[in-house]
């Protein structure tokens, strides 16, 4: 258990460069869609159901909500 856990930190250190960005815009794109979706009045589907999509499904989520959750007026 413990080496798993130092070849776990190695690789997240070595390849913190790669993975700094993607983290930070993954925690921009949510908070943008949780955002947008606490503004809007209604979405497609209920707005639990989009919070859960937008938290759990890392990326995509968010991307998700853009492209379909949002309704256009």
């Amino acid at each position: 258990m413990i080496l798993l856990m130092q070849d776990v930190t190695r690789v997240i250190q070595e390849n913190f460069a790669i993975l700094a960005p993607l983290f930070i815009i993954q925690l921009l794109l949510m908070i943008v869609a949780l955002i947008s979706l606490a503004k809007v009045e209604a979405a497609n589907g209920p707005k639990w159901m989009w919070a859960i999509i937008i938290i759990f499904i890392n990326i995509i989520g968010p991307i998700i909500y853009f492209i379909f959750g949002k309704r256009d007026y």
